[in-house]
């Protein structure tokens, strides 16, 4: 690798700023390191938006929320180390809360108003302040005038934030502390499980078909007869069906019973008709790619740039 090649590596390894603006901050400053750490520096801005085409798989589920309606929003960083940032906490607080207040939806949220300046602006701002690339990923809403919307934070950083975020919807008669607590039990035992769905009738199609072509397949690995696989298949699928939804699913606070045993034995219990009609979890990261870039095949792709 020639010397040139290795201060661009170095100072990129320094400052996190992409390859072409290393090339261009030690180019105005002679390779000087140190100068051009400083170049880069006062370019605040424009690294800010070189950060956001970087991967932001940390950050916080955020839930905003009053006994009747809930906002739960994903906020990505780059590091968790960032997560804990009193300055990205009370971004994440104060966005959370507009959103409640306005049913506001990704686009229209980054372009409401936060302290006299638009959302997207003060994001950029945050960015270059931080250092990180950070990103609004996604937002949900729940409501329900003949009940309530409880909710849950699980591995808590902060008051209404955390790694992963679930709300609830239930229909009650009476919204008093009891239905509350139990909905919260609810919302912990979605955190745990991870249900696909409420319900079978929500589960995707395309799944069911997809799990029983696997369960034949692995019948027929087995040896089983085609006549013996349709019948094991009804009692395996059925199965795969509870495991994936929430009201067939073991209930994590007595593995004897299912979720639906369990919302009808407490109903029972304080005389009222409790009715799950609705769940959203967010749990940070999920599903994001995370790509690793090498550094040699990077220069490549930028050369004689």
């Amino acid at each position: 690798m020639s010397d040139n090649l290795a201060k661009v590596k170095e100072l990129r390894e320094l400052t996190g700023a992409g390859i072409q603006d290393c090339k261009t901050a030690l180019s105005e400053n002679n390779f000087d390191i140190e100068k051009s750490i400083e170049y880069l520096r006062k370019k605040g801005i424009t690294k800010a938006a070189k950060k956001s085409s970087r991967d932001a798989a940390e950050g916080l589920a955020v839930i905003a929320s009053n006994n009747s309606k809930a906002c739960i929003l994903e906020v990505n960083s780059e590091t968790d180390f960032v997560a804990k940032n009193n300055e990205f906490i009370n971004f994440c607080s104060e966005i959370s809360k507009i959103a409640l207040a306005n049913n506001y939806n990704l686009e229209t949220l980054l372009n409401a108003k936060i302290n006299s300046s638009l959302i997207k602006d003060e994001l950029v701002n945050l960015i270059a302040k931080i250092g990180e690339n950070i990103k609004i990923r996604r937002i949900a809403y729940l409501e329900n005038a003949n009940g309530i919307v409880a909710n849950y934070i699980h591995n808590q950083q902060n008051e209404n934030m955390g790694k992963i975020g679930v709300i609830i919807s239930i229909d009650c008669q009476n919204k008093n502390k009891e239905v509350l607590d139990f909905s919260r039990k609810v919302c912990m035992h979605i955190a745990a499980m991870s249900p696909m769905s409420l319900a079978e009738k929500d589960l995707s199609v395309d799944f069911i078909n997809k799990e029983k072509e696997i369960l034949k397949e692995e019948l027929k690995n087995q040896g089983k007869k085609d006549d013996m696989i349709d019948k094991i298949l009804v009692g395996k699928l059925k199965k795969v069906i509870s495991d994936n939804t929430l009201m067939g699913q073991k209930w994590i606070h007595n593995q004897d019973i299912s979720v639906e045993q369990a919302v009808n034995d407490f109903g029972k219990e304080i005389k009222q008709n409790l009715i799950i009609k609705s769940f959203i979890k967010y749990k940070v990261g999920e599903g994001i790619e995370v790509k690793k870039t090498d550094f040699n095949e990077e220069v490549k792709s930028l050369a004689g740039a």
